[in-house]
Order: C-alpha cells, then sequence, then structure tokens
C-alpha cells in the first residue's frame, strides 16, 4: 500500500504533502493502470469529483488536469512529420496487365 494517498478534504498528499495525486503517486498510478488507461480514468474521474465537491473554489479545469490531464500525457502521438508511414504502394501492374483491354 503506497504512502501517497489524498489527505481530504484539503486534497494534499499524505506522503510528501504535495497537491494529490503527487509526482510518486502518478508513478505508482501509471505502473498499476498500464494495461488498463480507461480504468485509470475512471479511478481518478472518482477522485476528481470528491474533489469538487471539497474544493468549490478551485476552477474546474485545474481541478481536471491535476486529476486527469496528467493520464495522457505518455499516449501523445508523434508530431506527423516524425511518424514513420506504415503505408504500403502498391505494385505496379506488369507490362502484360498494362496492355490487356479493359
Amino acid at each position: 500500500m503506497t504512502t501517497h494517498s489524498p489527505v481530504m478534504p484539503i486534497w494534499s498528499c499524505g506522503g510528501c504533502d504535495l497537491p494529490w495525486p503527487c509526482p510518486t503517486r502518478k508513478r505508482e498510478l501509471r505502473a498499476e493502470y498500464a494495461d488498463a488507461p480507461v480504468s485509470l480514468a475512471l479511478y481518478l474521474g472518482s477522485y476528481l469529483v470528491q474533489a469538487t465537491e471539497d474544493m468549490p473554489w478551485t476552477p474546474a479545469g485545474a481541478l481536471h488536469r491535476r486529476f486527469l490531464g496528467w493520464t495522457r500525457e505518455g499516449a501523445r502521438p508523434t508530431p506527423a512529420a516524425q511518424q514513420r508511414s506504415t503505408a504500403t504502394v502498391p505494385a505496379e501492374p506488369s507490362r502484360e496487365a498494362r496492355q490487356q483491354p479493359g
């Protein structure tokens, strides 16, 4: 069990006193939910709902970034200029196929 659990209703980390989820807990959660990103989002979404009730003065966008925004950081696609194409170029028709009437 992690020591980096949320301290409610102030939503600080019980292990390091940083805003929860702290960097350590984020690493732990990424490892725990490595093969289940949707489950991670649902788990953190439930905490987001609780946090909005506990901290109604906090802007919704800030809470969303804090609880959910970081989960997709590693999933960002590579810019198009850096991606390798996986498309295949069709073979050119043979000379016989080009000469046959269609």
